[in-house]
Parts: structure tokens; sequence; C-alpha cells
């Protein structure tokens, strides 16, 4: 692949970028480029992140220095700042993009722009890590059954992940367990009920109004924390937008489901009772977590990695009695009928990533490949996860051991903890096993395994889940092997199809749904069916249609494609 010779640089406006220029490609020095052909001579490599990361240290945190050390890399990153979703589109505007690449849903973009390399000769030939890595699963690497190359290696999910711990679902504070005896938490009428009691009677918590139900529906976290949940609740896996029928393969709208019309009066029903937050659909981000940081928010709906900075400033609070302010987690459903599919086995899902764009010149991307190798060989991924030996763990009896102090810092401070060690800071660029796979030594590769999840979790947390009869809060929810397998795995992490009207189409639907969700859940009772129903006639329009069964024959396309038809 010949280099484009373009030169990018970081926007230094911007407060989350680190450094000025950025080199690699065109903007790379002489040494640089003569370093390309060397094993560890120092290179820089620019990259951009459709992600957020407030932690990043320009590689000056302790891992981010040993991987330096290790390989000769510093990585120039820019982070997308507040889900800010234009940037890609501005690179290919101007055909000028960063080294390396994490594009999220823009892949395909960036395909039909030919700005990825195919990794797929590079893999080969010089990645036997990321080889072995992912033997098993190297069909699901390729962008599409129509073009098989590798731009994107998958790095959001690690592989042979198993989870041993929930970490969405529907949220509830443990001091209301605890004052209401730890009741059974199943339905949307339990949950509301626990609402509801524990409010009439607390009315204020720490001098303030206590809050029963608060929902970040800020931008795109809508999609978490207000319309994945009716899916969820209705016994369905997380396929992004759509619900896929699993014979026919067909996908509609998630919406569409009459079941999930109940989920969202619901929602409606709990406003219109003074139970749920009246600022969800115009707080920000911050407000919400500064709401839960306070300890007067009972309730949320959420994934975890959404709300912990929150969390972890209760858990850090000198006022003990605050830890009894964070949440635990559980599979609620519209009603018994249903079961929450959140440990569904979808296999490996692929899809987002880290890909390396047409920026590099042939031996730098033969560089830039064996950068992301070391990232994924055993030393790379235990220094990511674990740190630095005698530093942020020690080996006794042949197991890593993480000391309490350390542990106490990474439960209780854990940003701070984060931005200082790096550890996991490089998870997400890096290709990776999940949890629960062990490496050569006989230790797991990730720190997130039965036994130092319970010893991360507060006093509080676990005594709440000795009431339940439980050690995790996955113990709560149905297991994987009572709801089946997702033959086209996550439909979320799918390439969205390339013919453009899809994207029309797509962004169209989107538009309806973030304006006539809201819409219909702060409206008077007697005015949401009206709402609602208008808004599924909307989403039945010709080009919205039309895209729904774009995405159908990707899905088949894609089972064909993971079956190596």
């Amino acid at each position: 692949m010949v280099s484009k010779k373009a030169k990018w640089v970081a926007p230094v406006a911007l407060a989350s970028i680190v450094g000025l220029t950025a080199c690699g490609g065109g903007s790379s020095s002489s040494d640089d480029k003569a370093a390309a052909d060397t094993e560890n001579g120092p290179i820089t490599f620019s990259l951009f992140s459709a992600d957020s990361n407030n932690n990043w240290a320009n590689m000056q945190d302790e891992v981010g220095k040993k991987i330096t050390e290790k390989t000769g890399v510093t990585l120039n990153a820019e982070y997308a700042v507040g889900g800010d979703t234009q940037k890609v589109s501005l690179m290919i505007a101007s055909g000028e993009y960063p080294d390396l690449i994490m594009p999220k849903g823009d892949t395909t973009k960036l395909v039909e722009a030919d700005a990825l390399v195919d990794l797929t000769d590079l893999i080969d030939k010089y990645a036997p890590n990321i080889k072995k890595l992912y033997e098993n699963d190297m069909n699901r690497l390729k962008f599409s059954k129509e073009d098989p190359s590798i731009y994107i290696i998958p790095t959001y999910s690690g592989v042979g992940q198993t989870s041993f711990d929930a970490g969405g679902g529907f949220e509830l504070q443990l001091e209301v367990l605890k004052e209401l005896g730890y009741p059974e938490i199943r339905t949307l009428d339990d949950y509301e009920k626990a609402l509801k009691e524990y409010y009439a009677k607390n009315p204020t918590i720490n001098g303030q109004p206590t809050i029963p139900l608060s929902l970040n529906a800020d931008d795109w976290k809508i999609m978490i924390g207000v319309t994945n949940p009716a899916f969820l609740a209705t016994g369905l896996p997380d396929n992004g937008e759509f619900y896929i029928n699993p014979e026919t393969y067909e996908a509609q709208l998630h919406y569409k489901r009459p079941e999930e019309k109940e989920y969202f009066r619901w929602l409606n029903k709990m406003y219109n009772e003074g139970l749920l937050d009246k600022e969800t659909f115009t707080q920000k981000s911050d407000q919400y977590l500064a709401k839960i940081s306070s300890g007067r928010v009972l309730g949320t709906i959420n994934q975890e990695w959404d709300y912990s900075e929150a969390e972890n400033t209760l858990k850090a609070s000198s006022d003990k009695t605050m830890q009894n302010r964070i949440f635990g987690h559980f599979p609620v459903t519209l009603n018994t009928e249903y079961k929450d599919h959140s440990f569904m086995d979808v296999g490996f899902p692929g899809g987002y990533g880290i890909g390396i764009t047409t920026n590099l010149s042939e031996a730098e991307q033969i560089r830039a490949i064996k950068f992301l190798d070391w990232m994924a060989s055993e030393e790379g991924q235990v220094l990511n996860n674990w740190g630095i030996e005698g530093e942020q763990y020690k080996v006794e009896n042949g197991k890593r051991v993480i000391p309490q102090e350390v542990q106490d810092r990474k439960t209780s401070d854990n940003a701070a903890f984060t931005k200082e060690t790096g550890i996991g800071m490089y998870t997400l660029m890096s290709p990776h096993y999940g949890d629960g796979v062990k490496d050569s030594t006989d230790n797991y590769y990730t720190t997130n395994f039965p036994e130092q999840i319970q010893a991360a979790y507060t006093q509080p947390e676990k005594d709440a889940l000795k009431e339940y009869g439980a050690q995790t809060w996955k113990d709560i929810f149905p297991p994987a092997d009572e709801l089946g397998t997702s033959p086209w795995g996550a439909a979320y992490n799918l390439p969205a199809p390339t013919d453009p009207s899809y994207t029309v189409g797509f962004q169209k639907s989107q538009d309806i749904v973030r304006k006539r969700i809201p819409e219909a859940i702060l409206a008077s009772p007697d005015k949401f069916d009206g709402i609602f129903d208008g808004m599924i006639e909307e989403l039945n329009a010709a080009d919205i249609v039309a895209m729904e069964k774009m995405f159908t024959q990707q899905i088949k396309n894609t089972v064909e494609l993971y079956e190596g038809k």
C-alpha cells in the first residue's frame, strides 16, 4: 500500500489532545522512517479514537512508559470530545488521516474512502501473537462477505470472554435494599415498589430532595440509559437498534415490538407520578453524575461504566455511610414471562477496534502491526491489565496478587489510579484475551475473575449479595446456558451496509426516535398512545423499511461469513 503522505495534525484547541504534531506517514522525521525498519527504534504514531478518554496522560503513566521502553513506540493520541461524531467525516473530506484509527461505527466510511490498509497479509507475515489470538475467529475479522479484507483488529471485545460480574441492568441503592429488608427485585413492579416505599420514608437525603429514578439521556447515551433497557426488559439480547428474528434473521427496529411500548408506558407512568427525574431529558452527563455522587439518586437504569466515576466518589467519601449509596444490579423485566438476556452467548463479536491508515508507508505499516502484535503478546497483556510487578501486583506461590492497599486505591480512586498507572488505559487499542482466559503461567490475563471481583467489592455490596444468596451480581441474572446463542454475534458491532440510502434511512429513524421517545415519556398519560403510535407510523416509512431490509441482508451475509460459506 502506498503512503498518501498526508500530514495529519491533532487540533491543539481540544483539551483532551496530547501533543502538537502527528508523526507517521508524511509527518514522520527521517529518523523515524529509518527506525520503521528496526524492531525497537523510537517512532511516533498519531492515533485518533472516536471514544473520549479523560485519563490519557500522553503515555507518561507507568504502563505507557514501559510500553515505549519495550517497543520504541510513542502514541500521539487525540480522543473525541463529548461524543463528537463528525471527526471521521472531516478526515475523509480533507483526505488527511492519523496513522492509527479507532473509528467505532465509521469503519464503512473509511473503507469507502480507501483510507484503511487491508491487514490480512501484515498479520500473516508479521503478527504471530495476533494470529494466535484470533486463530478460531479470523472469519469474524473480515469486513464483509463481499469484501473479506481485514481493516480493523477488534479490540473492544476480548477473545474467549467470560463475564463474571454484571455491569448493567436496573440499579438500586444498597441503602434502599437494606432498609426494605432486601426484597426480591425481578419485575418493573418490584423495582417501582422499592423506589416508592423508600422515597415515601425518605423525601430528603443529606438535606437535598431525594430523586427516586434518574436516567442519563445526554446525546447518544439516550440509547444506553433510555431506549436499550426497553429490549432488555422484554427479553432480548443487545443487537443495537434492531430486533433480529432468530429463525428468519429478519431485522426491524426494536421499537416496533408491542411489548416495548409497555416499557415506555411504564416510564411515562413513573414521570407522571413524580418518580422519574424531571430533568432526565435536559440534564447533561456531568449533572447526572453529580446527582449520583450526592447519594440522593435511589435508582438508575444504565451501564456501570457510565456512572462509575460518581460511585467512586461515594466509595471514597469520609462518611462511610455513603458507601451504602452505591448501586446493586438486577435483571428486571416487564413481567416474569421474560428473561434478561444480558449474558447471552454471542461468541467473539468482532466489530470495533483499531486500524492502520494509508497515511503510513509500507515500512511504517510493518512497524505499526509489530507494535500491535507486541501489545497482543502475553507480556503486553499482563502489563496492560496488571501493571508492573512489584508496583501494582506481586507473585505469591506462582499467582499474581494485587496488594490490598493497591486494590483500595483502585476501588476508591479509580480515575486517579488509572491516570497515574495506565492500567487498563490501552485495552481498547490492544488485541487481547477476555476475562476468564489464563496465560502460560496459569494466571488470568485480566483482573476480572471471581476472587478478585469479590475482593474489590465494598462491605455493603458483600452484605447485600449475601442476603441474595450470591457472590457476584451476575449470580442474580439468568445464566448463559438458559439463553441460547447468536449466530451473527452482536449486531451493534457489525459494519453498516455500504449503500448510502441505508445511512440516510438509519439516521432518519434515529432522529424520529430521539424526538418521539422523550415526548411520549413526558406526555400526560392520555396522550401517550397517540404519540407512541405516531412514532411507529413514522418508523414505517418506505425508506426506513428499505433500510431494515438492507440490514436483514447484512445479518444473513454475516452468518454465512462466520460459518465460512
